[in-house]
């Protein structure tokens, strides 16, 4: 999870340019207090990871992969993954989400990208608007682009080439956060919706996740 700072802002710069962005979907969890693999939850008839999944296919987006690891045969036969996301196995999951991000890095790596989008599967509401605002800050130079919400840092977290070695020497107890924490002069703060925020760890947030959708098809169609 990405902490709360108040946005400092970064120099970005004037023009966008091109760039190789591929999606990372942090799934490999186990899901203890869900009882089970989080990307496998059930949001509006499809599952947590191929909702986050189709929501990152963005224009702009190259490639989206899934780093997966708890009962990681179950989650590629179950999810329902669209058939052009890529699933690579992360052995070391239970070491933290570190290990799943530079997983997904070192794949990123070596298939030329040049930034990165990273998000964990346990927050499903990703909005297309976000994506599309942190995708346009890393084309107009962000080093890290991070949506942001009443103060608050959301998801997903976009992470230019020149932080990637950051990233990969963090300490595992810190993770994405320490970079974060080291080098505010590299944030671009997006300003988003609240949907950035919101996270599932708990039954009780599942629930609340549940209502939430039933409410706004409510509001939607009267």
């Amino acid at each position: 999870m990405i902490p709360d700072v108040q946005p400092t802002g970064s120099v970005v710069a004037a023009g966008p340019r091109a760039l190789r962005i591929h999606a990372i979907i942090l799934a490999a969890g186990r899901g203890a207090r869900m009882g089970g693999p989080k990307a496998l939850l059930a949001l509006e008839g499809e599952t947590f990871l191929a909702g986050v999944a189709r929501r990152l296919r963005r224009p702009g987006v190259e490639r989206v992969t899934a780093v997966i690891g708890h009962e990681a045969e179950r989650v590629r036969r179950e999810a329902a993954l669209p058939a052009d996301v890529v699933t690579i196995m992360n052995p070391h999951y239970a070491d933290g989400m570190l290990t799943s991000i530079l997983a997904g890095l070192e794949d990123a790596d070596a298939a030329g990208a040049d930034a990165v989008l990273v998000h964990p599967v346990d927050h499903p509401l990703v909005d297309a608007e976000t994506v599309d605002a942190v995708i346009a800050a890393l084309r107009h130079g962000a080093i890290i682009a991070v949506p942001s919400h009443g103060g608050r840092r959301g998801h997903p977290g976009g992470f230019a080439r020149p932080a990637w070695a950051t990233l990969r020497a963090a300490a595992p107890d810190e993770g994405a956060r320490g970079v974060l924490a080291r080098h505010p002069e590299w944030i671009e703060h997006v300003p988003a919706g609240e949907e950035c925020l919101f996270g599932i760890n708990t039954p009780t947030d599942y629930e609340r996740l549940q209502q939430r959708t039933k409410q706004r098809k409510f509001d939607r169609h009267g």
